[in-house]
């Protein structure tokens, strides 16, 4: 669930309502999540890239998925949040990881960062105002600007010797 999140942006409740009623195929042959925002009521739309609809396949026959019609097997949020800080220990991830973060990577590495406009991003995000997917941008320009200073640092090193 988790890293389908981090490929579509669902929030966690969104997510753990997810039935395949929610996933439409366009003429195109393109497949997209339809569903509205548990938290704001709005409408959300994402199309799925490949990495999500490989995950949706993997689970397409499990019976814990399929008893209720959602697409994953369903874990409460305190209990995923418990795993996710589990498996951050033994990676050695120092983050506060939550689920949470998947949407934050959703925004920021997999849309932002590959320059996905900050409307569409709002809009797959299901925010009401853009002002409150600015606040992604943010932690995408000071990644930025640390990453300038380190490559400012390293051409002074080469230029000193």
């Amino acid at each position: 669930m988790f890293l389908f999140s981090c490929y579509t942006g669902l929030s966690f409740i969104d997510l753990s309502k997810l039935s395949v009623n929610n996933i439409i195929q366009k003429e195109n042959g393109k497949k997209w999540i339809f569903i509205n925002r548990t938290k704001t009521y709005e409408p959300v739309r994402i199309p799925l890239l490949p990495q999500a609809l490989l995950m949706i396949e993997k689970y397409r026959d499990d019976v814990r998925a399929t008893e209720n019609d959602p697409i994953f097997p369903c874990i409460s949020n305190q209990r995923m949040n418990g795993y996710l800080k589990e498996i951050a220990e033994i990676c050695g991830i120092e983050k506060n990881l939550t689920f949470h973060i998947a949407r934050h990577t959703f925004a920021t590495t997999v849309t932002m960062s590959n320059g996905v406009p900050i409307e569409s991003i709002s809009k797959m995000l299901g925010h009401t105002s853009i002002r409150t997917t600015q606040i992604y941008a943010k932690v995408v320009e000071q990644k930025i600007e640390s990453d300038m200073e380190k490559l400012e640092n390293s051409m002074a090193k080469k230029l000193m010797s």
